[in-house]
């Protein structure tokens, strides 16, 4: 059986794609580098888009990334189906993309923050949470200056509405989000971004324990099975 082959995106100013690529790796995949100034995609399976500073963060987080030449190849793919995960830097990025809806801004506090945070997995529906089930509590790894979800009343209320919302925050959201997001997916389920990291999170002996892994399972699994 072939190991699905996913693509981890590194652009300047990365700072977590190797993280996703051990944790490809850990889950039984075979982890392919991309480079942020490709037109390529190398025939891969699924793209991660890690966190990190893109660009340096200028003009808004994502917002220069999302016009990577990379990303020219990849706003289609992932439009036509190809299954894609965004951890923070990247789920910026993929709401500057419009393949999210919402944005996000600075923390309620003005601060960075960096702790362990619970969060619950509200929809299992994407290949990315099939591992999971609805309701399970995560501890994952929050590590952002700008992870406050926003969106105008009508798209929360939508999201809410249609399971859109991929998880929240268990208990008052540490950066500000909105309605306690922590992450949010499209109506198809195979585009997902989430704001705490779940590579920080795929060992006792590196994190805080086992907890961020099954991400990447999911998606090993839904791919092979395909």
């Amino acid at each position: 059986m072939t190991a699905a082959r996913i693509g981890v995106i590194t652009f300047p100013g990365s700072l977590d794609d190797q993280d996703a690529a051990r944790a490809v790796t850990r889950a039984g995949g075979t982890a392919v580098p991309l480079w942020h100034g490709d037109r390529d995609l190398r025939g891969v399976d699924a793209v991660v888009l890690p966190g990190g500073f893109s660009y340096g963060d200028y003009l808004r987080c994502g917002a220069i990334a999302r016009f990577a030449p990379v990303m020219a190849e990849l706003v289609p793919a992932a439009r036509a189906g190809l299954p894609v995960l965004g951890i923070c830097n990247g789920f910026q990025i993929l709401c500057e993309a419009h393949l999210l809806p919402g944005a996000l801004t600075r923390n309620s506090g003005l601060r960075f923050i960096s702790r362990e945070v619970r969060v619950r997995i509200e929809s299992t529906a994407t290949p990315w949470t099939r591992d999971y089930q609805p309701g399970q509590e995560l501890t994952l790894v929050l590590k952002s200056g700008e992870g406050a979800y926003v969106a105008d009343p009508a798209t929360l209320a939508d999201l809410t509405a249609r399971g859109l919302v991929l998880a929240r925050y268990a208990g008052a959201a540490p950066n500000g989000s909105a309605d306690r997001i922590a992450g949010v997916r499209s109506e198809s389920g195979t585009i997902v971004g989430l704001m705490p990291h779940p590579e920080h999170a795929i060992d006792a002996l590196t994190g805080p324990g086992g907890d961020g892994l099954g991400f990447f399972t999911s998606a090993v699994r839904a791919l092979v099975a395909a």
